[in-house]
């Protein structure tokens, strides 16, 4: 894989934690998912769509109070016309009146190229052990 290739997906994870939680820019995942994009949350149904993914995320973080959420990629893989990435988040969360708590996951997501950029394709995590 290319440093370009690394650069960018750096890019586009630090803008889910920037803009998305950060700002609360929820049209920032134009920019992070693809169009058919599919997410799988834990305990919950499939939600395909990069509409439907802006309407979950958007209820998710204002549910959970989620103040910033930071993606370390572990392990990221060339497959064909896709990348595969390994990774692990915290989650920082902060209800009113209450001190901020982390929660840990891992993920795996399948990314494609759409529009000459690196996009989400496939999301799925849950939480780590």
């Amino acid at each position: 894989m290319t440093d370009s290739i690394r650069a960018a997906m750096a890019a586009t994870n630090s803008l889910f934690n920037s803009d998305v939680f950060g700002k609360g820019n929820i049209d920032a995942f134009d920019r992070i998912y693809t169009t058919n994009a599919r997410i799988l949350p834990p305990d919950a149904a499939m939600i395909t769509g990069r509409l439907a993914i802006k309407k979950f995320w958007k209820d998710f973080i204002a549910a959970a109070h989620a103040k910033s959420v930071i993606l370390e990629t572990l392990e990221a893989t060339l497959a064909g016309d896709s990348i595969i990435e390994i990774g692990k988040a915290t989650l920082t969360v902060q209800s009113p009146g209450q001190e901020a708590a982390q929660a840990d996951v891992k993920y795996v997501v399948c990314w494609r190229q759409e529009d000459g950029a690196w996009k989400w394709d496939l999301d799925i995590w849950n939480a780590s052990a």
